[in-house]
Protein backbone atom coordinates (compact mmCIF):
# COMPACT_ATOMS: atom_id res chain seq x y z
CA UNK A 1 0.00 0.00 0.00
CA UNK A 2 1.31 3.10 -1.19
CA UNK A 3 -0.62 6.11 -1.27
CA UNK A 4 0.67 9.59 -2.83
CA UNK A 5 -2.67 11.54 -3.36
CA UNK A 6 -6.42 10.92 -2.32
CA UNK A 7 -8.68 12.75 -4.57
CA UNK A 8 -12.71 13.78 -4.17
CA UNK A 9 -12.03 14.08 -0.39
CA UNK A 10 -13.40 17.56 2.19
CA UNK A 11 -11.05 18.68 4.75
CA UNK A 12 -11.57 19.21 7.87
CA UNK A 13 -9.09 22.72 7.83
CA UNK A 14 -8.79 22.68 11.60
CA UNK A 15 -6.03 20.56 12.01
CA UNK A 16 -5.99 18.23 15.34
CA UNK A 17 -3.79 18.52 17.69
CA UNK A 18 -2.32 15.74 20.39
CA UNK A 19 0.40 15.19 22.55
CA UNK A 20 1.65 18.78 22.97
CA UNK A 21 2.06 19.12 19.16
CA UNK A 22 3.80 15.78 18.71
CA UNK A 23 0.79 14.76 16.24
CA UNK A 24 -1.07 16.62 14.45
CA UNK A 25 -3.62 15.42 11.74
CA UNK A 26 -6.55 16.37 9.27
CA UNK A 27 -9.84 15.14 9.25
CA UNK A 28 -10.79 13.33 5.68
CA UNK A 29 -14.06 11.93 4.37
CA UNK A 30 -14.07 10.69 1.15
CA UNK A 31 -16.90 10.75 -1.16
CA UNK A 32 -18.15 7.52 -0.42
CA UNK A 33 -18.35 8.33 3.32
CA UNK A 34 -15.04 6.76 4.22
CA UNK A 35 -13.46 8.65 7.33
CA UNK A 36 -9.33 8.71 7.54
CA UNK A 37 -7.01 11.34 8.88
CA UNK A 38 -3.48 12.23 7.55
CA UNK A 39 -1.09 13.89 9.31
CA UNK A 40 2.75 14.00 11.14
CA UNK A 41 3.89 12.57 14.22
CA UNK A 42 7.24 13.99 15.63
CA UNK A 43 10.24 12.87 17.45
CA UNK A 44 8.69 11.28 20.34
CA UNK A 45 6.94 7.91 21.89
CA UNK A 46 3.05 8.20 22.42
CA UNK A 47 0.01 5.99 23.34
CA UNK A 48 -2.94 6.20 21.10
CA UNK A 49 -6.04 4.40 21.74
CA UNK A 50 -8.78 3.18 19.22
CA UNK A 51 -12.53 3.09 18.61
CA UNK A 52 -12.47 2.04 15.25
CA UNK A 53 -10.07 -0.45 13.64
CA UNK A 54 -7.60 1.26 12.01
CA UNK A 55 -4.96 0.63 9.20
CA UNK A 56 -1.36 3.39 9.97
CA UNK A 57 -0.14 3.61 6.02
CA UNK A 58 3.44 5.21 6.29
CA UNK A 59 3.73 7.97 3.36
CA UNK A 60 7.48 8.95 4.48
CA UNK A 61 9.88 8.10 7.87
CA UNK A 62 9.37 5.49 9.79
CA UNK A 63 8.23 4.38 12.96
CA UNK A 64 8.57 1.78 15.44
CA UNK A 65 5.00 0.41 16.75
CA UNK A 66 3.36 -2.21 19.70
CA UNK A 67 0.03 -3.11 19.46
CA UNK A 68 -1.54 -3.79 23.34
CA UNK A 69 -0.92 -7.25 24.57
CA UNK A 70 2.37 -7.51 22.39
CA UNK A 71 5.98 -7.33 23.70
CA UNK A 72 8.16 -6.74 20.51
CA UNK A 73 8.54 -3.25 18.89
CA UNK A 74 7.78 -3.51 14.67
CA UNK A 75 8.57 -1.35 12.26
CA UNK A 76 6.69 0.34 9.85
CA UNK A 77 8.33 2.65 6.78
CA UNK A 78 7.33 4.38 3.49
CA UNK A 79 4.97 1.94 1.77
CA UNK A 80 4.29 -0.05 4.66
CA UNK A 81 1.37 -0.33 7.44
CA UNK A 82 -0.03 -1.89 10.34
CA UNK A 83 -3.36 -2.37 11.39
CA UNK A 84 -5.13 -1.74 14.51
CA UNK A 85 -8.21 -3.66 16.42
CA UNK A 86 -10.99 -1.62 17.18
CA UNK A 87 -11.23 -0.85 21.69
CA UNK A 88 -7.39 -1.33 21.92
CA UNK A 89 -4.30 0.69 21.68
CA UNK A 90 -0.86 0.66 20.54
CA UNK A 91 2.52 2.56 21.24
CA UNK A 92 4.25 4.71 18.86
CA UNK A 93 7.84 5.30 18.73
CA UNK A 94 9.39 8.33 16.17
CA UNK A 95 12.91 9.18 16.03
CA UNK A 96 12.22 11.75 12.97
CA UNK A 97 9.02 12.80 11.36
CA UNK A 98 6.26 10.04 10.40
CA UNK A 99 4.05 11.05 7.57
CA UNK A 100 1.01 8.80 7.79
CA UNK A 101 -2.05 8.39 6.71
CA UNK A 102 -5.24 6.67 9.22
CA UNK A 103 -7.55 4.35 7.18
CA UNK A 104 -10.39 4.07 9.90
CA UNK A 105 -12.39 0.49 9.67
Amino acid sequence: MSTSSIANVTVNTQANVYFDGRCISHSLRLADGTKKSIGVVLPATLTFSTAAPETMECVAGACEYKLAGTQDWLTSRAGESFSVPGNSSFQIRVSDAYHYICHFG
